[in-house]
């Protein structure tokens, strides 16, 4: 039901920043303009003292993600698309593949996988959104396709243990919405890719793909059965393109997006690394968790606590009232939640996903402050008792 606050009891207090957008994602606290003011604007990307700053890019990221030093990471054009594209394009075909599906951008990848490149061998493992596939059904013989955290759905893996030691396929992961908010278990993966305008609040259009020791070696003694346009291609005459993982990417670069990656590579350092990073995510879904606790309106769309994504928060709207309407008029009803939110300067961006179950999308991930979740959570009961006089 309804609470018992009065829609004209508008709340006092605004979050001092309410950009809760699951991406591009809020900047990280403090940022302004200013930071930019040292980017490389106007300058070739070829030349050596701005190469150095994409160099600095890869390995300040290596370094706070705590990637294996056999490792490679370079900067591709697309943001987490484009990185995760050429992986399935200069990957995929060497064997069977199965791919786990539990959200939207999952779905994007099974249907590359068998509609588009035509793997032969590929078994899709589906559930609904809130839910993981049984992750059991993974052949090691195959190679997995799937994303780390389900930035539609708020499900994320629960940890690498479902993963083979000693598998045979190759483990690729979409961990966009996972990276610098969550460990990630190097060992359990094999390709990982994200973009700057997630997990850090960097700007969008540029991707990170990394590379352990066995895809290395897939790429090098593996011909795609298909032509990769030039933007895919993550090796030359059998062999892995260095000069795409030492800092030199295939396309031009915002240089001032590079500034602002390194400004907040350099933040993440400050306060104290991915341990930081991570607590501070986890305080965030904290705060959720609590709030909902004593809600009866709203739970989260993920009932189980053990795979809730601390970064994409998603929730339902629970009340029967609202249960029982069509989904097009649940859909119109979050939206006037939310454009009364927007309205109010209290809240931008929290409409859940146009594919997935009608409800609200939080991000939480460590650019967030607790302090801001906190000023959200009356004007969200604000705006539902709002809606609830209408």
């Amino acid at each position: 039901a309804c609470s018992s606050m009065s829609a004209a009891m508008k709340p006092g207090v605004r979050p001092a920043n309410p950009c809760f957008s699951s991406g591009p994602c809020a900047k990280r606290p403090g940022w302004s303009p200013e930071a930019l003011r040292g980017a490389a604007v106007g300058r070739s990307h070829r030349a050596p003292a701005v190469e150095s700053r994409l160099a600095e890019v890869v390995a300040r990221s290596k370094t706070l993600l705590d990637m294996p030093g056999d490792w490679r990471l370079g900067i591709l054009a697309g943001s987490d698309t484009g990185a995760f594209e050429a992986a399935l394009w200069s990957l995929l075909g060497a064997r069977g593949v199965d791919v786990l599906v539990w959200e939207s951008f999952g779905a994007g990848w099974a249907d590359d996988a068998v509609r588009r490149l035509g793997v032969a061998d590929a078994r899709v493992h589906e559930a609904p959104y809130g839910a993981l596939p049984d992750l059991d059904r993974v052949s090691p013989d195959n190679d997995i396709v799937f994303v780390w955290n389900g930035t539609t759905s708020g499900v994320r893996a629960p940890d690498g243990d479902w993963i083979a030691d000693d598998r045979r396929g190759l483990a690729i992961c979409d961990a966009t919405s996972a990276v610098f908010a969550m460990r990630l278990p190097w060992s359990k993966l094999d390709v990982v890719t994200w973009s700057w305008q997630k997990a850090l609040g960097g700007e969008a259009q540029h991707g990170m793909i990394a590379l352990g020791p066995r895809a290395v070696e897939r790429l090098e003694t593996f011909a795609p059965p298909r032509p990769l346009p030039k933007i895919f291609r993550l090796a030359e005459g059998g062999r892995l393109d260095e000069g795409l993982f030492g800092g030199r990417p295939v396309n031009t670069p915002s240089m001032l997006c590079v500034e602002d990656a390194l400004d907040a590579l350099r933040w993440a350092e400050s306060i104290g690394g991915l341990d930081a990073l991570v607590a501070r995510s986890e305080a965030n879904l904290a705060a959720v968790a609590e709030w909902v606790a004593r809600r009866r309106w709203v739970e989260f769309l993920c009932a189980d606590p053990a795979v809730r994504s601390s970064t994409s928060v998603c929730l339902s709207i629970v009340d029967p009232r609202f249960a029982g309407l069509s989904e097009d008029r649940r859909r119109a009803a979050v939206r006037r939640l939310v454009d009364s939110l927007e309205a109010e300067g209290a809240a931008w961006d929290i409409g859940g996903y146009r594919a997935a179950p009608p409800g609200l999308r939080l991000w939480a991930g460590p650019t967030v402050e607790t302090s801001d979740l906190a000023a959200l959570f009356p004007w969200l009961d604000w705006a539902w008792e709002r809606l609830c006089d209408a």
